[in-house]
This record gives structure tokens, C-alpha cells and sequence, in this order.
């Protein structure tokens, strides 16, 4: 029987599964991230974040360092969405990463 419950964890598995990159340091922060946030996020966040994992690791890897400009377009949503990432990347000692 499905409800909202099951739907949440479902998508809870998808999500998680997208996160496993083959940069490790990307891996980790999105694994935290995960861990961390999705409880809390909107739907327009969660679409937001879904919208992020189609980048090439490198790419995402570079937006979140602040290293790249090529999401010039992005939205106050996805804007959020990176900012919370940052955060986790911000929060732990790099020789951890």
C-alpha cells in the first residue's frame, strides 16, 4: 500500500543511490548532506537538488568550492540548495575530505 511514508522513504533510497559519485570528497559531502537535510526539504529543494546530481562531478565539485560560474542562471531555490551544501563542506576540516 502506498502512502506518503513510503513514498518518502522511496525517494529517500533514489536520492541517496545519486549521491554515490566517484570523487570521494563530492560522495561524503552528499552523503552528509542527506543525512543532514532532507528531512527538511521542500519539494522545490528536493527538485532542486535532484537538478544538481545531473552535473558532472567535477562541475558540481567546483560550484560548491565557489570555483565555477557555470550555474550563473541558478535560482533562489537552487541557490539555497548549494549554500546548504557549502555548508557541510565548510564544516569539516579538509584533511577529512
Amino acid at each position: 500500500m502506498l502512502n506518503a511514508e513510503n513514498i518518502k522513504d522511496a525517494e529517500l533510497r533514489r536520492m541517496a543511490w545519486r549521491c554515490r559519485r566517484g570523487m570521494l570528497e563530492l560522495d561524503i559531502v552528499l552523503q552528509r548532506f542527506i543525512a543532514q537535510h532532507f528531512n527538511q526539504l521542500t519539494l522545490d529543494e528536493l527538485s532542486a537538488f535532484d537538478a544538481l546530481l545531473d552535473l558532472p562531478d567535477n562541475e558540481l565539485w567546483n560550484v560548491l568550492q565557489m570555483k565555477n560560474l557555470h550555474l550563473k542562471s541558478k535560482t533562489k531555490v537552487q541557490q539555497t540548495v548549494i549554500d546548504k551544501l557549502r555548508s557541510i563542506l565548510m564544516s569539516k576540516p579538509k584533511a577529512m575530505l
